[in-house]
Order: structure tokens, then sequence, then C-alpha cells
């Protein structure tokens, strides 16, 4: 028990990969674009072509910003496409 209490303090302590936040930006020509702003601009799109959020299991995302475009996919068979 003690073995493990002391291994979970120097995990707190030093940190990891898996628990330091992250912040990714998309920069391309002057412009730029936050993960964040990107998936809820994705969300937005999703609900407004009337899938419900209880039916999205995985979404592919692309993003190509020499296109001026973010491309997705949801369950592998609907596709979508938003403004960069």
């Amino acid at each position: 028990m003690a073995r493990r209490c002391s291994v979970e303090r120097a995990n707190q302590q030093i940190g990891s990969f898996a628990s330091a936040k992250k912040n990714l930006i998309i920069q391309y020509q002057g412009r730029e674009r936050s993960e964040k702003h990107l998936l809820d601009l994705i969300y937005q799109d999703i609900l407004n072509r009337g899938v419900q959020e209880t039916e999205i299991e995985d979404i592919d995302i692309y993003v190509k910003p020499e296109e001026q475009a973010v491309f997705y996919v949801i369950n592998k068979k609907i596709e979508g496409q938003i403004a960069f």
C-alpha cells in the first residue's frame, strides 16, 4: 500500500503527457484556428443536419487549410464540411 501511494504522489508531482493540458492551434497563411473552435463548429453543423448527439459514435476529421475547409465523417457514413 505504501508503495502505491508513493507512486501516485510522484505522478502528481511530475505530471505526464496524458494529464497535461493540451492546446492545438492550426496556422496557415496568416489564419489560425484552435481545436476547440473547429470542434464547436463541427458539432453545430452536425446538429443542424439533424444528426442526434446520441447517434454519434466516432468522428474522423480532416483539416485542409489549403482548401479553406475542414471535412468530417460521422460513423464512417455521414460526411460534412465546414469552412476553415
